[in-house]
């Protein structure tokens, strides 16, 4: 029941796909690039391998695929999408906006578009704001897509963060559904305290593109990383117990955790709080893919639908954190 006691809509995911580039940069090929080993890498992050998007592939064109993979799965033409949504850090430009370039590859002529920049948050953020569309009777389809072609914001000079990244893309159709429980819950968080943890400086109206922004390297992802390590494992651990406990529910009766791909120590540490194993509870595609901030969701969805790690009927969680800082949960029913 929603406000009022009016009956709200259930609304859900009807259809999912992704993409991943076909180039693959293992920890081999960064040793070679600066100063690290394989042994550090894995060992403080879990990753091996990361995708790495062409020079002429961009965020569209990466979200534009896995849109048609998930219209497809969803056996829905591209003409009966109302609204298009996508979350990204990495939009092919300042604008228009990535979303109405993804609109045109796929020809969903019918949609309104817009990006939605939450980090890696932005997935949730923009699946509960699409939700939220549906529920009020605005629109009946949307389109929700992760895209990120983070390699393009990397410092390819830093070895405390380019090991983390890779690009990719996973999106969503949504839906309102007559059964099943589809979304079931959502909580978003922010807070603008901490931006500086976490954060790419330059580029914006705040530090304009200049020869001193280029030269101290300013338009590259900057990230504090002991401190944002400490915040994003307390507040998806928070989020999550909280979104639990005010269904009615316990880490039990969530058949898989589908976390935002940062940090196999970060994950590691959620689920021991939880009172889980990785092992039982949470999907993890980190060592294959890295960090893809808001495409790591949609994607390692996929692939744990793919895999047979969720079924239909499945109760699944997500739990994400990103700069600014943002958090969130939420709970699906596959």
């Amino acid at each position: 029941m929603g406000q009022a006691g009016k009956v709200m809509k259930n609304v859900s995911i009807v259809g999912i796909g992704s993409y991943l580039p076909e180039h693959i940069l293992t920890n081999a090929d960064l040793e070679k690039m600066v100063d690290t080993t394989n042994e550090w890498i894995v060992t403080r992050t879990g990753i091996k391998e990361r995708r790495i998007a062409a020079e002429n592939e961009s965020a569209s064109d990466m979200g534009a695929k896995a849109a048609l993979c998930a219209l497809t799965n969803a056996g829905i033409s591209p003409e009966q999408i109302d609204m298009i949504i996508v979350a990204t850090i990495s939009k092919d430009m300042v604008f228009p906006n990535t979303a109405c370039f993804i609109q045109k590859i796929i020809g969903a002529k019918n949609a309104s578009c817009f990006d939605l920049e939450a980090a890696c948050s932005g997935f949730v953020f923009a699946v509960e704001t699409a939700r939220q569309y549906i529920v009020s009777g605005t629109i009946k389809t949307a389109l929700v897509v992760g895209s990120e072609k983070l390699s393009s914001l990397t410092d390819w000079e830093d070895r405390g963060t380019c090991v983390l990244f890779g690009d990719g893309a996973g999106a969503v159709v949504l839906q309102s559904k007559e059964t099943g429980r589809g979304i079931v819950d959502t909580i978003m968080k922010s807070d603008g305290n901490l931006t500086d943890l976490l954060c790419i400086p330059g580029g914006g109206s705040r530090c304009p593109t200049s020869l001193k922004t280029i030269e101290q390297r300013m338009h590259f992802m900057k990230m504090s990383g002991n401190q944002v390590f400490k915040h994003a494992v307390r507040c998806m651990y928070d989020t999550g117990v909280e979104l639990l406990d005010r269904n009615g529910l316990t880490i039990k009766d969530i058949a898989c955790v589908i976390p935002h791909q940062a940090n196999i120590r970060i994950l590691d540490a959620i689920a021991e709080k939880l009172g889980t194993t990785m092992e039982e509870k949470f999907f993890i595609n980190l060592d294959k893919v890295g960090n893809m901030s808001s495409a790591s969701v949609p994607v390692a969805l996929d692939e744990a639908i793919k895999c047979g790690r969720v079924k239909k009927g499945d109760l699944v969680m997500f739990v994400v954190f990103g700069g600014g800082f943002t958090w969130g949960a939420m709970i699906v029913e596959i």
